[in-house]
């Protein structure tokens, strides 16, 4: 794992997109001379055209980005990865449109953009055809070794037996005499010397896995283990950097609070977020302001009563706001009392099926975002009735107000939408990543993930 502001990204997918990103400026640069050469012009010096190949370069990666090529999925299908390349292209073409609308001469553009396309298609689908198996092999995967045989061991086994596992086990270790629920594990009394039995395997990282460390931690092994470079972790650690999730079975406070994040230096941060949320939805409530007329329109059209519906939310530091949203329900929908969304809930309108599947119905909340009350990323903010009993049943459920709400969050990209308590304990282990490892650059990765998320229709009801 590559660790970008405090965010961590998988060796595979990190080769992938540096070696996209060469293969962009190569296609674009193919591209200049096949059309030079073709009206017989001099294509010049390389140099003269940088910004333009960059320009180009950057908003193809971006639209790869938000659209998924380098999710789990298209790592491991080539037909998933083909799709999503294809679709990227499309949304590359429009970027590259606007910017060359707003700043002419410093982007590729007509035939130049048609060959550069072409020949990009070509080669990211070949280099995908060569790496694709080659990426999750063990060249890409950390050697690990596990210190325990129980539950928690267990879970890395099955977590390490994922396709997109970043990660090998080569050993477990078991510390007690006890039955170990691993069979293959060894028991520690038989090796004589740990440091250099990890050394010999090759491990590159010990994770304690121990179910009981009270008196159990083999400090002076660990010691000697971590002055020769091998990284130690413990089990929330591991599991958190591995799924980009707080794990609620086995975290505790003490682990939160000496942890690396919730880190206090966020003012810059949170000045460039606020002033980010107040233009992009000033923006887009002039650009949408036609698209949420209509569809008022045909919500009114569709079904009685208003257009609109304001709802109660709880909000950062637990204070309540009314939400905007265009009206997806009958008007008696909680007739029998506040609940959750239901796939293919019987309660939803013709129109409003439609609008809460590509997400229309969300476009009102711009103006929440634009009075402060939220923000453009961050957890979703639940009803008063859901949070008193969500508090009551989850540990640490409050912690999530402690960041602004957001129309799209961690939680958002990464889980399906929760109609239950469970589905509400898995968002919230999203939601603790996100308040912990707050960064704009983690904003960023979210709001392209989004795109993909809408594109695909993952997770809506």
């Amino acid at each position: 794992m590559f660790r970008l502001f405090k965010h961590y990204i998988p060796n595979a997918v990190l080769v992938l997109a540096l070696v996209d990103f060469v293969l962009l400026l190569v296609s674009g640069e193919l591209g200049w001379l096949l059309r030079a050469r073709q009206i017989g012009m001099d294509p010049g010096n390389v140099t003269q055209r940088w910004l333009p190949l960059l320009s180009y370069a950057v908003l193809t990666q971006l639209a790869m980005i938000a659209v998924g090529v380098y999710g789990s999925d298209a790592l491991r299908s080539m037909r998933y990865a083909t799709a999503r390349l294809l679709v990227a292209i499309s949304l590359g073409i429009i970027a590259l449109s606007v910017f060359y609308f707003l700043l002419p001469g410093r982007t590729l553009w007509r035939s130049n953009l048609f060959y550069a396309m072409a020949i990009t298609i070509a080669l990211l689908v070949f280099v995908r055809l060569v790496l694709g198996n080659v990426l999750g092999t063990a060249p890409f995967r950390r050697r690990v070794l596990v210190l325990g045989a129980g539950e928690r061991a267990d879970r890395l086994r099955q977590l390490a037996e994922r396709p997109e596992a970043g990660f090998l086990i080569v050993c477990f270790v078991t510390m007690s005499d006890q039955i170990p629920v691993i069979e293959e594990a060894i028991n520690r009394t038989a090796i004589h010397n740990l440091t250099r039995f990890v050394d010999n395997l090759g491990v590159g990282e010990v994770v304690l896995a121990l179910e009981e460390r009270r008196n159990a931690l083999p400090l002076q092994d660990l010691l000697r283990i971590k002055t020769t470079g091998v990284h130690v972790s413990d089990f929330s650690t591991f599991i958190e950097r591995e799924t980009g999730r707080i794990d609620l079975d086995t975290v505790n406070p003490s682990w939160l609070i000496f942890s690396d994040g919730f880190s206090s230096g966020r003012m810059f941060s949170s000045v460039l977020k606020r002033l980010f949320d107040v233009f992009v939805s000033l923006v887009l409530m002039v650009l949408t302001l036609p698209l949420v007329a209509l569809f008022a329109v045909l919500v009114k059209l569709d079904s009685r009563g208003p257009a609109f519906f304001r709802q109660t939310r709880v909000g950062l530091y637990g204070e309540t706001f009314n939400l905007i949203k265009l009206r997806s329900m009958r008007v008696d929908a909680e007739a029998a009392g506040a609940q959750f969304a239901q796939e293919n809930d019987p309660r939803v309108t013709r129109i409003g099926r439609f609008i809460r599947k590509v997400r229309i119905d969300e476009l009102p909340q711009v103006w929440t975002v634009l009075k402060g009350q939220m923000s453009f990323v961050g957890p979703r903010p639940e009803r008063p009735e859901f949070v008193t009993d969500l508090e009551d049943k989850l540990p640490f459920y409050a912690e999530r107000h402690m960041v602004k709400p957001g129309i799209t969050g961690w939680a958002q990209i990464n889980y399906p939408y929760g109609a239950s308590i469970e589905d509400s304990r898995h968002k919230l282990e999203y939601d603790l990543y996100y308040a912990k490892n707050y960064s704009p650059f983690l904003d960023l990765i979210i709001l392209l993930q989004t795109l993909r998320v809408v594109i695909w229709r993952e997770g809506a009801r």
